[in-house]
């Protein structure tokens, strides 16, 4: 199976996209094809020797649509700017012509010549301006389908077809400026629309704008200005303050700081040095940066969040099933109902054909589905762009839909509520001892470990410059501790087990406040030399400042919150109390996360899993929902539906946040699209004429309908007000 992005141009509406999805999901060979109205792309995996990408680009054109394979940024740009183009030009032959049609068929009615002017003034809008509708018309008609175009197509073409019947003088009126001016209004309406739908992916070309065009490399000892495009892997990059770093790798020499919001949304710059990882658009604030490049073009972090927001953008949500489905049935029903408005009107109500006539054009102008069709593109594509700028990666739509129907969150301890390093929170002395030499002796000794404990006691003594002394002999006891020499005495550092055996007892007071400290779930390390025990370290892996705040949060968003970890469940519950959780799991193995998070979604909960990316892969994998936190770009981000580019907690909420805001502005969008021809069809079919006497003329039906659908844009861009 192989996968095929094809950009698509010239698409009206929904119904558009719905008939290039037919055409090429009959193409032999094709397992499955999904064509993205809002953005104007095409996404369909295929058979390779079956089918090839030469046949699916010719199957698109012969529906009398432009496709191409060139679907980067660039290429958009251009097929964008050529459709505005297009419009632009037939907006203002459509105004130049339809202006003074509409002043002479409505107000200069004597005018000489009056028929003759009109008819010359609307017969360039109609197959000129209009000559989009009706290639669009006549393809889907080959296709046994129907769009927005075909509704525009038949509703003007009646309208003119009928004027000329007057010009001939075999009809008493004539509306030429009728179909002249609902084709300029529709064309000013397209013109709108595909100005708005640019800005909706307006986030993946400010990302793209980050990677610098230029950059410096050292060659043979030399500085040699290349397309940063041709870095090679391995390369020395220079970077001046000032610059954007053009690929992802390491610093070799030079100290700065630089600004990485772009890729996590953290404002404050992160401190750089030799062996520091930095990567390619972020921007170095202060200092020279020698960076030996690791990661160059599409393996770069930055092309690789471009790419999963593009895919994001390009995938289909499940609620967009509603809009195909109603898409399908749209235009024929109304064709119906504007052929059934004629009928009524001049044979059951007994009114002149030219009144039938106009009231079944306005049925036909007036509906629109286009605003079906972008009321979940859009929305889509303006909150996974948002969510990219906040270091909130949606891989796809389903993801962002899942947020409003999750009402579980299960998070993993370790690196994701907590910090994922232990560090010393205390010091205990015996009686007549100083604590800086409890701290010195248990640090020499586990200047050997590797142990995390170890290095977190260690950590702890060069942070507070104590000088460690020369150990030899060094022994870890597994489970236990770790004992050395320093000179002629030995040193212990470990649980109570190990300090026993070493003959050691601690006194009553000391094990008295290690225990206290084991209740907050702290860890605590005797620290013995020879027989006499001199103290204790206590250690703990400390929560994030905003797990708490996260917590309270999610619940405020009527989400049940729970926890998984290893840890025993005295320490789990000590480490959940402070963080405000209720529902703890203790003593999990890592793999025994995923069947847990079953037994919570048996509950009747839809979950989402919160892990650390890697480890929790299986739990990501089986919830409901998987919410993958990383540090910075350490991110695994095959892993989880959702990837945090940072280890915040808050990040969780505003994710939840964000998804809940799109969704809505989805489901807004349906609704007024829905009550939009809900109400707009039987007004345009002269329902309320009768007993009120209210009439819409074909303009403003024109307009209306060419309002709706940039009312629905306009909607998903509001998302852009959205607050973290």
């Amino acid at each position: 199976m192989k996968k095929q992005d094809i950009a698509v141009s010239g698409m009206d509406c929904a119904s558009c996209a719905a008939l290039i999805t037919r055409k090429l999901a009959r193409t032999h060979g094709v397992l499955n094809a999904s064509v993205n109205y809002a953005s104007g792309r095409a996404r369909i995996e295929y058979e390779e020797g079956v089918v090839g990408v030469d046949a699916l680009l010719a199957g698109i054109r012969e529906l009398g649509y432009g496709a191409s394979t060139e679907v980067g940024h660039d290429q958009e740009e251009k097929m964008r700017k050529a459709e505005l183009g297009d419009l632009r030009r037939r907006l203002v032959l459509g105004i130049l012509f339809t202006l003074p049609a509409v002043y002479i068929g409505m107000f200069a009615m004597d005018a000489p010549y009056r028929m003759e002017i009109l008819f010359l003034l609307a017969t360039p809008v109609q197959f000129w301006v209009g000559r989009q509708f009706y290639q669009g018309a006549i393809s889907a008609a080959r296709n046994m389908s129907a769009s927005m175009d075909t509704l525009v197509a038949l509703g003007t073409s009646t309208a003119y077809a009928y004027s000329v019947f007057a010009l001939l003088g075999l009809a008493a009126e004539q509306y030429f400026e009728v179909g002249a001016s609902l084709i300029t209004l529709v064309v000013l309406g397209k013109y709108l629309e595909a100005i708005a739908r640019g800005k909706t992916s307006e986030a993946i070309r400010k990302l793209l704008d980050l990677s610098p065009k230029m950059a410096t490399v050292v060659r043979e000892g030399k500085e040699v200005r290349i397309p940063a495009s041709e870095i090679g892997r391995g390369e020395e990059m220079l970077v001046r303050p000032g610059e954007r770093i053009p690929a992802d790798g390491k610093v070799i020499e030079g100290e700065s700081s630089v600004d990485e919001s772009m890729l996590t949304g953290e404002s404050m710059p992160a401190e750089k040095e030799e062996g520091s990882a930095v990567f390619g658009g972020t921007l170095n604030a202060q200092g020279v940066l020698h960076v030996r490049a690791e990661k160059v073009g599409s393996e770069t972090a930055l092309a690789r969040i471009v790419q999963m927001v593009e895919d994001a953008q390009g995938s289909r949500a499940e609620i967009q099933r509603f809009a195909d489905g109603v898409s399908a049935v749209f235009v024929p029903v109304v064709v119906v109902i504007a052929l059934a408005t004629f009928l009524v009107w001049k044979f059951a109500m007994g009114a002149e054909t030219s009144f039938a006539l106009v009231l079944a054009v306005d049925v036909l102008v007036i509906a629109c589905p286009c605003a079906l069709g972008l009321a979940t593109p859009t929305a889509i594509m303006v909150g996974t762009g948002i969510g990219a700028g906040k270091g909130i990666l949606f891989k796809n739509a389903q993801a962002l839909e899942r947020m409003s129907s999750v009402n579980a969150v299960v998070f993993d301890k370790t690196g994701t509520l907590t910090l994922g390093k232990p560090r010393v929170t205390d010091v205990l002395a015996a009686k007549g001892v100083d604590a800086g030499e409890v701290l010195w002796l248990a640090a020499s000794a586990e200047h050997g470990s590797e142990h995390p404990l170890g290095r977190a006691i260690t950590d702890e003594a060069e942070m507070k410059g104590v000088k460690l002394g020369r150990t030899s002999s060094f022994k870890a006891v597994a489970g236990k501790g770790v004992h050395c020499k320093i000179g002629t005495h030995t040193a212990y550092v470990g649980n109570m087990k190990l300090i026993l055996e070493a003959g050691a007892k601690p006194d009553a007071d000391l094990v008295k406040e290690a225990k206290r400290l084991e209740a907050e779930a702290k860890t605590v390390m005797f620290v013995a030399m020879d027989a006499r025990v001199l103290g204790a370290l206590a250690l703990s892996d400390s929560l994030k400042e905003g797990s708490p705040r996260a917590v309270k949060e999610l619940r405020g968003l009527g989400l049940e919150v729970w926890m998984l970890t290893g840890d025993n469940g005295k320490t789990a519950d000590a480490i959940a109390s402070r963080a405000g959780i209720t529902n703890v799991i203790a003593g999990v193995m890592p793999d025994e996360k995923a069947a847990k998070v079953k037994e919570i979604e048996g509950k009747g909960f839809r979950v989402a899993m919160v892990g650390d990316g890697i480890n929790d892969a299986p739990a990501l994998a089986s919830a409901d929902l998987g919410l993958a936190m990383g540090s910075g770009t350490d991110v695994a981000i095959e892993t989880g539906d959702v990837v945090l580019m940072r280890s915040e907690p808050m990040d969780v909420v505003s994710a939840f946040r964000l998804g809940r805001a799109t969704v809505g502005k989805i489901r807004q969008n349906f609704f007024w699209a829905l009550v939009y021809n809900a109400i707009g069809i039987p007004i345009a079919a002269g329902l309320l004429y009768p007993n009120f006497g209210i009439l819409l003329s074909p303009a403003i039906a024109g307009g209306a309908m060419a309002l709706s659908s940039l009312s629905v844009v306009a909607n998903a861009l509001t998302l852009h007000l959205w607050k973290q």
